[in-house]
């Protein structure tokens, strides 16, 4: 039964985020997008990671993309968990947690999680298309230049904080 549920918010999820037009801007809610790439995202940070949600309620429609905007919260989730992968110790869990606040009329999306940290010295190359730093088959470098085109495209910022060997947050 538990299995039967979690393959019905899973359908749920991809129908919902199938269904967002590819590229028309329509009012989106932000907390619901982020719940249905958390259920999207399950395989990737389940093992690794617990997922802390900090959901702000009552926030504005957004006008936005929400084929794209699925996209930009999918892949920062799965660079989150391949960072708490790659920082992990063997047994113990990584957190990844997202958190959304309405701060001066703009919603704030954050994106946390418990890995590796960006080394100092690529730090001003993250968001370049190709760039990246997984091996070979592992990852394309598109992640992070897709998401700041989508956030540009939508008139809005992207930016980290982060701290070697402790936490990432967009």
């Amino acid at each position: 039964i538990d299995g039967l549920e979690r393959v019905t918010q899973i359908v749920r999820a991809l129908k919902e985020f199938s269904h967002q037009g590819r590229g028309g801007r329509e009012r989106i809610d932000i907390n619901q997008m982020i719940e249905n790439a958390i259920t999207l995202t399950r395989n990737e940070w389940k093992f690794v990671a617990a997922f802390e949600r900090d959901l702000a309620p009552g926030l504005p429609p957004v006008a936005a993309a929400g084929y794209e905007c699925g996209q930009l919260l999918v892949n920062l989730i799965v660079n989150a968990a391949h960072a708490v992968l790659a920082a992990s110790a063997a047994g113990r869990k990584g957190v990844i947690s997202a958190r959304t606040r309405l701060v001066n009329g703009q919603v704030e999306i954050r994106v946390s999680d418990t890995g590796t940290g960006i080394p100092p010295e690529i730090r001003d190359r993250i968001f370049e298309p190709f760039f990246t730093t997984k091996s070979v088959g592992k990852g394309t470098g598109q992640g992070l230049a897709t998401a700041r085109a989508i956030v540009e495209r939508h008139g809005g910022t992207i930016d980290f904080e982060t701290e070697m060997g402790r936490s990432t947050t967009f």
